[in-house]
């Protein structure tokens, strides 16, 4: 019975999610109900693997002002996870309101909630223990959430824009460094071999990203190097919402969004990242799959097609309304393409938040006259040619194109300073 006990104690389970986006509004349409059930499926995942500590490594909230049933969901989460004897630590990200977290970190300190909202804190603040169930240290986090410039770096004057990047992504690195040695510090305090986490949210450089998530730039920064990480047991990583491993690394990982936050998450799975630690060492990590409660689709093809597509999936017979982005690619201009859509759906169990054509501008740029050659063009018309095969319709869209315009234009300005100065 002894061993059993001291095997246990030396056990730690660790559970990484990310990026809820609480209270987003998709097409007009509210995601509470997937939320909540969400959330059930992860309070009964917690219960059967009886899970020591949660993460949230950031976006717990969709906008930093969301609407009062997403404040009261996440109020009735962390009421009903400390029920079930785990401890809880919420991170804010680019998409959190820092004082809007910080509002009730206090009274959430009393349900074993740990709430970081931004790096503007004192060091020690972001450094402390995650308890094993039985009450005894189980691992030191270092819990780093989105970083904003201001809170890790004074800016010089004089400084070229170059020197801004180096200045701040060294910066960052100092601070995991800094945070790392205090854990380091605080193990040795207890003379004990327990594990190190560590956490973040911001975009790792070489990851695949999706439409929901929004360019962030920490400054002019635009990923963060893999090797300026500590050399932590595991870090919890947030912000991309497809989940994966960053540089190769299985202890550095996105977890991922738990629901499809874009139509172009569908063919990527949700997940949820459990990591499980043995005397100090990691044992697993086990990416585990969250069911899809809300049916959705992405069809793109002729109307042909489409309503063939349509047909199977009425076929299938789903509890719920599917919701459905269709993507028409046809050589004609339809000015009743609405109406078609209208007719082909109705009656089905479907409902259409996203109706596009497909763009024929890439068509029409490869199909040009080949005597216009790379010779005959600057970079700025190749890089402008380039651009024009994308697709900017919203604001946010045009919002995107124009900062990725700006970066473009401060790169190309400083390798014609470097090749003016050699």
């Amino acid at each position: 019975m002894e061993q059993l006990i001291n095997k246990a104690r030396a056990s730690m389970k660790i559970l990484h999610t990310s990026d809820w986006h609480l209270g987003q509004s998709f097409f007009t349409q509210s995601r509470k109900y997937e939320h909540q059930c969400f959330i059930r499926w992860l309070l009964a995942l917690v219960e059967k693997e009886r899970i020591d500590a949660a993460i949230i490594a950031g976006d717990v909230f969709d906008t930093g002002t969301p609407p009062s049933y997403a404040r009261e969901m996440y109020n009735q989460f962390v009421v009903d996870i400390q029920a079930l004897g785990c401890a809880l630590v919420v991170l804010g990200g680019n998409h959190d309101s820092v004082s809007m977290l910080n509002e009730s970190r206090q009274l959430l300190a009393k349900l074993n909630t740990t709430v970081v909202a931004s790096t503007g804190v004192n060091n020690d603040e972001q450094v402390f223990e995650l308890k094993h169930r039985s009450g005894e240290v189980g691992a030191i986090l270092c819990a780093v959430p989105y970083i904003r410039p201001r809170d890790v770096l004074q800016s010089q004057a004089g400084e070229s824009a170059l020197d801004k990047r180096q200045a701040l992504g060294e910066a960052i690195k100092q601070h995991y460094a800094s945070l790392y040695a205090m854990a380091v510090a605080k193990r040795d305090a207890i003379r004990t071999d327990i594990p190190i986490i560590a956490t973040g949210h911001l975009t790792a450089l070489g990851v695949s990203q999706s439409d929901s998530v929004r360019d962030i730039y920490i400054g002019t920064l635009e990923g963060f190097a893999a090797e300026g990480f500590p050399p932590a047991d595991y870090i919890a990583l947030g912000h991309i919402h497809r989940p994966q491993k960053v540089a190769k690394s299985e202890h550095i990982r996105y977890s991922g969004s738990p629901i499809p936050l874009s139509f172009d998450e569908l063919n990527t799975p949700k997940q949820v990242v459990l990591v499980e630690f043995a005397n100090g060492q990691r044992a697993s990590v086990t990416p585990t799959d969250v069911p899809r409660f809300q049916p959705l689709a992405a069809i793109t093809g002729s109307l042909e097609h489409i309503e063939q597509q349509l047909n199977r999936l009425q076929a299938e017979q789903y509890d719920r309304l599917v919701w459905l982005c269709l993507e028409v690619d046809t050589q004609d201009y339809l000015t009743d393409l609405q109406q078609r859509i209208q007719a082909i759906t109705e009656g089905m169990n479907v409902e259409v938040l996203q109706l596009r054509r497909v763009r024929n501008k890439q068509r029409q740029l490869l199909s040009q006259q080949q005597k216009e050659t790379l010779a005959e063009l600057s970079p700025a018309e190749v890089f402008e040619k380039r651009l024009e095969m994308e697709s900017f319709d919203t604001e946010d869209d045009k919002t995107r194109a124009q900062r990725i315009r700006q970066r473009f234009t401060q790169i190309l300005s400083e390798v014609e300073h470097q090749e003016t100065d050699a």
